[in-house]
């Protein structure tokens, strides 16, 4: 499936961005580094982001005594392997990338993301052009007279959400569905529908979000045809091997960042406004479980339509062991 894969030219891309970055990893196994380097996707464009997130990353630099500078990547893809590579040591990520970090990169989650109004998950939608009368039964005919815009390939909510909760249990594969399909950011498939350029694309909600704040006009051209379930926010990514001390003091800088009262504080939460946020909560790797049963009951889902027994069995048990697991997680860590 499209949201499974991980694409030729990503991977191109995520070799040629490591190659710019040269130079050898800022801090060696269990020593304190001297520099870290923070990885943010630039959905949005770097332009944009780069002010909202440099207040929050000048903070991290005085609380845990060691620089941190930014390292933007436009896809997940990039980021990870620039992790693996220790390239960089810490980085937000959402959902699904966060979970390829921990397979892939030696990579740990700090902490989770919680919105303005304190909810630590958002949803993938679909939009269309306002006025178009695209509505989502148009959509699912698959009469192939329709573009559609997919995420990155591994964007959650850009991609894996939608094929999860929408397409897979349909049975439908976006490229035999619509005349054409492309892959591009968040922002990017804003532009496109409001503009006309393809007919229906995937977001998210915190990403109109910003479309609204940055581009209202852009954004007021575009509605809504589909939610998906609740999914875990963003999270905060850490390598396993960074000096244990400075993995704490990361991970109190950001369950405290923006609390407690005084001008400090009030100045704090201004800079979380400005990224949407409300703080961070402590979690795990747990939290990345409802991304574990995405995938495994896409998986299966996979596997029954291609008929092959021997396959479904095997996705079957697989999905039965994640879903027992996190629900034994959750039953013993309830607040986690």
């Amino acid at each position: 499936m499209i949201g499974r894969r991980v694409l030729t030219g990503l991977g191109l891309a995520a070799l040629v961005g490591l190659a710019a970055c040269g130079g050898e990893p800022s801090n060696q196994t269990g020593q304190t580094p001297k520099e870290l380097t923070f990885s943010i996707l630039s959905a949005e464009n770097q332009q944009s982001m780069g002010p909202l997130w440099q207040p929050l990353l000048d903070d991290m630099s005085k609380q845990i005594g060691v620089p941190v500078k930014p390292y933007f990547a436009t896809n997940y893809t990039s980021l990870i392997e620039a992790m693996r590579f220790n390239q960089v040591q810490v980085g937000w990520f959402s959902a699904l990338p966060a979970l390829e970090a921990t397979r892939r990169a030696d990579a740990q989650v700090l902490g989770r993301v919680v919105d303005a109004g304190g909810e630590d998950s958002y949803r993938s939608v679909l939009i269309v052009r306002k006025g178009s009368g695209i509505t989502l039964d148009k959509v699912l005919a698959c009469d192939k007279t329709l573009t559609f815009g997919l995420g990155d390939a591994k964007s959650t909510s850009g991609t894996l959400a939608p094929m999860t909760y929408l397409f897979t249990p349909r049975n439908i594969e976006p490229a035999n569905c619509f005349k054409a399909v492309r892959s591009a950011n968040h922002q990017a498939n804003v532009f496109s529908v409001a503009n006309g350029l393809v007919d229906v694309a995937t977001n998210n909600t915190v990403g109109l979000l910003f479309a609204g704040r940055q581009n209202p006009e852009i954004a007021a051209k575009v509605e809504v045809i589909w939610r998906s379930p609740p999914i875990p926010e963003s999270s905060i990514v850490a390598r396993r091997d960074l000096d244990p001390a400075i993995k704490e003091k990361m991970r109190q800088f950001f369950l405290t960042y923006g609390t407690g009262t005084g001008p400090e504080a009030d100045r704090q939460r201004e800079v979380l406004k400005g990224l949407a946020y409300g703080g961070f909560r402590a979690a795990d790797d747990s939290y990345l479980d409802p991304i574990r049963e995405m995938e495994a009951a896409e998986a299966l889902a996979n596997a029954r339509r291609s008929g092959d027994q021997v396959a479904v069995q095997k996705a079957q048990a697989e999905f039965d062991k994640v879903r027992a697991a996190a629900a034994q997680k959750r039953a013993v860590e309830p607040d986690v």
